[in-house]
């Protein structure tokens, strides 16, 4: 079984209500709660916060003992090098994820400070993201 953790940062707990147009109308409990059931051979932690050295924390606590990271760093991708610099120093590999197609907003989000550190990036499909990115790690 794999153990995997998604890691969701500032603003996130605000799905649901913010920006429906953008970001959809579940929240990500629902979300999480049939992504669960979806996968119920995989092992899948939450972890959300607004606090940048709250994301470093975690990504520092799972990073060595968790087969993979699902991380939406959200704003914190385009300003944090704390975040980028956790990233390179942890062993468990990482898998950026955005629900909007950030190359499609304003060009400050075109600019990731996670990605050179990441397995890979998976953007713009909505919630689905986060699920492409549960099957790289189950393939």
């Amino acid at each position: 079984m794999k153990k995997l953790i998604i890691i969701n940062g500032p603003n996130l707990n605000l799905l649901g209500k913010r920006e429906p147009n953008i970001y959809g109308s579940l929240t990500f409990t629902e979300f999480l709660d049939e992504v669960k059931q979806k996968y119920p051979d995989v092992d899948l932690d939450y972890f959300q916060s607004n606090i940048e050295g709250e994301l470093i924390d975690k990504l520092h606590d799972v990073g060595f003992s968790y087969d993979g990271i699902i991380l939406n760093a959200a704003a914190y991708t385009h300003t944090s090098v704390g975040i980028g610099d956790a990233i390179k120093g942890i062993e468990t590999p990482v898998v950026e994820v955005h629900i909007s197609n950030t190359f499609g907003r304003e060009e400050f989000r075109h600019q990731s400070y996670v990605s050179p550190n990441a397995k890979g990036v998976i953007l713009g499909f909505g919630l689905q993201s986060y699920e492409l990115a549960i099957q790289s790690f189950l393939s």
